[in-house]
């Protein structure tokens, strides 16, 4: 289907983030399991989280960021009503987010003592406020302390991998910070 994530393992190929987490846990013997429970009922809320994520989150941010940044490098216009929206959807999901999802004073997503395949998928989704402006990010995930705290505890508990893989967004970010300005002089 020429998508994005997408992995090879042997003869098995699969696209689409949710769907290789959930491979990846499943099929390897040793992970462990407050990934991806092997009680029905924990893994059925993860699979809750995780739609949930692609209807409200994802949306939000793939709105904002495409529209404010993404855009941009790809040569396409701004659109400023488009980002508007999807900053106004990204804010209520991460509204509900901290009230809903992150339950108690557990430091992991659905009450969780550790991290699930689902605090990397939202995880991942909120980092990619990282291509925003500085103000932009500090205005959208700001008020959110107990995110915020989520976010560093998630890092912690996957150092050094977390730090690793996103990495590569810093070149990407200085890159959209270049086309910005390039456009502004336009």
């Amino acid at each position: 289907m020429k998508q994005v994530p997408a992995i090879v393992h042997g003869d098995f190929k699969l696209f689409e983030s949710h769907a290789i987490l959930i491979y990846l846990a499943s099929a390897f013997p040793g992970v462990a399991d407050h990934w991806y429970p092997a009680d029905v009922g924990k893994r059925a809320k993860i699979h809750s989280v995780l739609d949930w994520h692609h209807t409200n989150l994802r949306r939000g941010s793939v709105g904002y960021i495409f529209n404010t940044a993404v855009a941009l490098a790809l040569g396409l216009p701004a659109n400023p009503q488009a980002a508007a929206e999807g900053e106004n959807l990204m804010s209520a999901s991460l509204a509900t987010l901290e009230s809903f999802w992150l339950e108690g004073d557990a430091p992991f997503l659905l009450g969780n003592s550790k991290p699930s395949i689902a605090d990397l998928a939202l995880v991942c989704e909120i980092m990619q406020l990282e291509f925003a402006d500085e103000e932009d990010r500090e205005r959208i995930l700001g008020p959110h302390k107990r995110i915020l705290k989520w976010i560093e505890d998630t890092k912690y508990a996957t150092a050094p991998y977390f730090d690793e893989i996103h990495s590569i967004m810093v070149p990407i970010r200085e890159k959209l910070k270049e086309l910005k300005v390039q456009a502004s002089k336009k």
